[in-house]
């Protein structure tokens, strides 16, 4: 059994995480974190800390399971990295130095990363860069859509797929990715990866990938009805993580596809 600790425990993914941990022989849960002001903060099943106070309780943890935000993950790395906790991590917006600072976290600790951690989802990037590989001169856009409460813009799931893309063409998607087009001088170039965002009502994501060339469109597409894919996923992660060695892992390597 592993004892996890899960922050951002009163949000909308943390609070289905526990839920459905709670009904998993496998886990234990031991404690989770909330922004300070939270009304939640001193509840007892499972204990819930202030944020700011996760050093208090993260001895008691094996895995620290992360739905937050970039600048929380990252105290909360440096924290797994003095006690040895494994990490599944699922925050969205990192930077390309965040990200850089998960890679060297994981010479030293296990690490799974993924902004989406759907099975759906990580197959479809598998199909998306091979798609690529194969017609690679296609104009490829990529529209994703989320709840009116999602904070960051474009998706990292729409930022992963865009990836694959760049990886199929033997491209940086830092050379080739647009965010959004406005404007009058907008023309397409045949190297880019348009990426848009939408934001309404309560949709729990909504990705779909455009393949276009002369007289024909192939569309690929997912959609979450719900995040419990992508709280099954997390928890498979931290199960799969447990006895992994250091390193930095995302969800094509919990579910086997690499």
């Amino acid at each position: 059994m592993s004892n996890i600790i899960v922050c951002g425990a009163c949000g909308r993914m943390g609070s289905a995480i526990i839920n459905m941990a709670k009904q998993d022989k496998d886990f234990n849960i031991v404690a989770g974190t909330e922004i300070d002001s939270s009304p939640s903060i001193g509840n007892k099943n499972p204990l819930i800390v202030k944020s700011s106070d996760m050093e208090s309780v993260v001895n008691a943890g094996d895995i620290i399971i992360d739905f937050t935000i970039a600048s929380n993950t990252m105290k909360n790395v440096e924290l797994a990295l003095k006690k040895n906790a494994k990490l599944v991590i699922g925050t969205t917006g990192l930077t390309d130095e965040n990200k850089e600072v998960l890679k060297k976290a994981g010479e030293k600790i296990s690490i799974v990363f993924a902004p989406n951690m759907s099975t759906g989802i990580n197959l479809l990037l598998d199909i998306v860069e091979n798609i690529s590989k194969k017609i690679p001169n296609y104009d490829v856009e990529i529209v994703e859509i989320h709840h009116n409460k999602k904070k960051d813009s474009p998706s990292g799931t729409a930022i992963r797929l865009a990836e694959a893309v760049a990886a199929g063409h033997n491209k940086s998607l830092n050379d080739v990715g647009v965010y959004g087009r406005h404007g009058t001088q907008t023309l397409r170039k045949p190297e880019e990866i348009g990426v848009h965002a939408v934001r309404c009502g309560d949709v729990c994501g909504d990705h779909t990938v455009y393949f276009a060339s002369e007289g024909e469109v192939i569309e690929i597409s997912h959609k979450a009805t719900s995040r419990a894919c992508l709280v099954a996923g997390a928890l498979r992660a931290a199960k799969w993580i447990n006895d992994k060695p250091a390193g930095l892992y995302d969800m094509r390597d919990v579910l086997g596809l690499k």
